[in-house]
């Protein structure tokens, strides 16, 4: 199945995408958070899909994409997850998983406008492959567990401002990262049985012109091998965001200039949809 949350910010309808219509789920439940994940939410909204309960938007063309979740309670991120990217980023490929967070109100829509932070210089973009939680995860016995607790996958853009991020980062890499807009997400949620997670070409463009092209295959860690990491440290919660590093091919690297004001930014993955986002000047009170 294929979600997604249509309309404005803060006021978004949950919705299943089908071959014959967009269908409205605000029915069933009132958003596609922890608690539509928590109580079997696909099962029921497939229940409700072969019922004929689920009526068509008529106008669901016309209408804002947001992400395809609701804020979760944690937004978990793998860095230098293929070894091509921590090459670029002057690294040796890790020997176990490295991870950050992102504040969850760095969530936006896939197409939403990004500010580039006050003072920014260094404004990189980071297509990536994202895992959302569908049950609480915790102490799993083997990675050939984690898949059981997978919503689905989306594609996420791990926005990042390198002289905050490295230059005045302290020793951690947060502050690089937690921007307002800086996760956009979308924009649609597929789930685990309609992709295959670890065959997906993922692909970056900037004002039209190819940055990364690259395969989840060639992750250092796969998507069951982090749940399973992450369990060892940490609950995840339904709703709960992963995203799965980035292939080379961003700014950092050297080999392209950062995103400056006008800039458009696509990313995509195969079967979960393309981003679009303009970036514009920060300017107070906005």
């Amino acid at each position: 199945m294929k979600f997604a949350r249509l309309g404005p910010v803060g006021a978004e309808v949950p919705v299943v995408i089908t071959d014959d219509g967009v269908r409205d789920l605000s029915g069933l439940t009132t958003d596609l958070d922890a608690g539509f994940w928590e109580t079997d939410g696909q099962a029921r909204a497939a229940a409700a899909l072969a019922a004929g309960e689920l009526p068509v938007i008529e106008d669901a063309g016309s209408l804002r994409i947001g992400a395809p979740i609701a804020r979760p309670g944690a937004i978990v991120c793998i860095g230098m997850n293929y070894a091509a990217h921590a090459a670029e980023s002057g690294a040796a490929p890790p020997s176990a998983p490295v991870i950050f967070f992102k504040a969850p109100n760095t969530l936006a829509g896939p197409n939403d406008q990004v500010t580039i932070p006050r003072g920014s210089t260094k404004t990189d973009w980071e297509v990536e492959l994202g895992v959302v939680i569908g049950k609480r995860t915790s102490y799993l016995d083997s990675p050939a567990e984690s898949l059981e607790y997978v919503a689905g996958f989306v594609v996420a853009n791990d926005l990042s401002e390198r002289a905050f991020q490295i230059e005045q980062s302290g020793g951690q890499w947060s502050k690089g990262k937690i921007a307002a807009g800086f996760s956009p997400v979308g924009p649609w949620l597929v789930t685990p049985d309609q992709v295959e997670h670890q065959k997906l070409q993922l692909r970056s463009f900037v004002n039209g012109e190819p940055r990364q092209d690259s395969s989840t295959a060639d992750q250092i860690f796969d998507v069951a091998t982090v749940i399973h990491h992450l369990s060892q440290y940490m609950v995840l919660d339904p709703g709960d965001l992963i995203m799965t590093g980035t292939p080379e091919g961003v700014a950092l690297s050297g080999r392209f200039p950062y995103l400056k004001p006008g800039d458009v930014v696509e990313v995509e993955i195969d079967g979960l949809g393309r981003q679009r986002q303009e970036y514009v000047a920060y300017e107070a009170g906005r």
